[in-house]
């Protein structure tokens, strides 16, 4: 397995054959929702390469940037037993020179709610340092999780307009044996508050319950997951959404794809989760622009 650094030697790994690649984007700290993500990329391609950067121009003034869990040693001993043929760890200087002054920005409707309006300029970004990441490798697919719903459709809508010839490639969130979606924030959690955290999947459960039973009022569905949110008092909702998948606008009738999504507070930690209603994986990567089955290498 290759360690990168420089763009310039990324650039000499991608033109070195001609064979298909996939791209793993992380910030390291890894588990197994970022494993599954470089299983399927090893699936459908012939060579793997995962990227290791905590990116800072993502993170607000009071978030947890100085924090974050890194660990690249034992990252790279987890993707070497993966098969990945590259890690990409780029120093800050080597995205951002002193004098960098770009940002690329997906705007409204997309970025204007849910995590757009909690954490103003984070999509800006996301969306700066991913598009970086995938003009230096020219992957022909890069693997994201679903957990990070909103993420995902802002940069499959980035990589549409700007005609980057990438496949987005939508994986389902992995989660514990206790329903949590796996994040490398759980790290953060205490015993009671990651007991306190299994409301979070609890309640979305009721509603994607309610959601298969032919309730179609978003208001309901909404109001099912804070009630199971409130049974704990550890826990801190910020918002909870049921929103178009096109626009991310929220909804009073669900005609057609469905984002149910919240953040909540946890202790130190801020989680999100979601259910996608009406539309699953294989739908979601059509919407997205993608082939219904992806060919194997």
């Amino acid at each position: 397995m290759e360690r990168l650094a420089a763009i310039e030697a990324v650039r000499a790994w991608r033109d070195s054959s001609s064979t298909s690649v996939g791209l793993v984007p992380t910030m390291g700290a890894l588990h197994e929702g970022h494993l599954s993500l470089v299983e399927e990329a090893r699936r459908e391609n012939e060579r793997v390469i995962v990227s290791i950067f905590v990116n800072p121009l993502q993170f607000g003034p009071d978030e947890d940037l100085d924090r974050y869990p890194r660990d690249e040693e034992g990252d790279r001993a987890l993707l070497a037993d993966q098969g990945v043929d590259a890690v990409w760890a780029p120093e800050l200087a080597e995205m951002y020179a002193p004098r960098f002054a770009t940002r690329v920005e997906v705007g409204p409707p997309l970025t204007a709610r849910l995590e757009g309006a909690a954490r103003p300029g984070h999509f800006a970004g996301v969306t700066t340092v991913v598009a970086k990441l995938l003009l230096a490798v020219l992957a022909d697919r890069a693997y994201f999780g679903m957990k990070d719903a909103q993420q995902l459709l802002v940069i499959a809508r980035m990589v549409q307009d700007l005609a980057i010839p990438t496949q987005v490639v939508p994986m389902a969130t992995v989660r514990e044996d206790d329903g949590v979606a796996l994040s490398s924030r759980n790290r953060y959690l205490g015993a009671a508050e990651r007991a306190a955290a299994q409301a979070i999947p609890g309640g979305l459960d009721r509603a994607a319950r309610m959601y298969a039973d032919g309730v179609r009022d978003a208001p309901a569905l909404v109001q099912a997951v804070r009630g199971a949110l409130a049974e704990q008092p550890l826990l801190g909702p910020e918002y909870v959404s049921c929103a178009d998948v096109d626009s991310l606008d929220e909804v009073e009738t669900i005609h057609g794809p469905a984002l149910l999504s919240l953040a909540v507070k946890v202790g130190s930690a801020r989680l999100i989760d979601n259910r996608w209603l009406g539309i699953d994986r294989t739908g979601l990567l059509e919407h997205l622009g993608g082939a219904a089955d992806p060919d194997p290498a």
